[in-house]
């Protein structure tokens, strides 16, 4: 899969995190964020992220901030966007089984109770389930 991932200041070890994770399980990863704690914007590393994945070359995205909510809550003004913050293996399995989630964001300064790795992996294991489900993501893709 090829995925573009961008963090404010709040989670660059996390993403560093990220990055090797996917990496190694042969992922192609579009780092777009940044590598110092100098303060950045999250919104602008959302939209960064967010335009880049509408090129159409990518198959999701994350984002990275302090708390994850910032972030995810920017994403999710552009339209085309259906970010989910995850916490567990369970919001990382559904959002994207029932709701097509193609971007998840985490917390840089979070104490997750499951590693961000484990919930990577279930997000990218998930299918979007579709009939029921695809309305629904119809009618949130239609909300101005």
């Amino acid at each position: 899969m090829k995925i573009v991932i961008a963090n404010d200041h709040g989670a660059v070890a996390l993403k560093e995190e990220i990055v090797r994770h996917l990496k190694a399980k042969g992922h192609e990863v579009d780092n777009i964020g940044v590598d110092s704690e100098e303060s950045v914007d999250y919104p602008d590393m959302a939209v960064k992220a967010a335009k880049r994945y509408l090129s159409g070359s990518y198959d999701f995205g994350i984002v990275c901030c302090g708390s994850g909510i910032g972030i995810s809550m920017s994403a999710n003004k552009v339209p085309g966007i259906r970010c989910a913050q995850v916490f567990d293996l369970y919001t990382a399995d559904m959002c994207k089984r029932h709701n097509d989630a193609n971007f998840i964001a985490f917390g840089g300064r979070i104490q997750y109770q499951v590693p961000v790795s484990a919930m990577l992996d279930a997000f990218l294991a998930a299918q979007f389930e579709g009939e029921r489900h695809q309305r629904r993501v119809g009618k949130i893709n239609s909300i101005c």
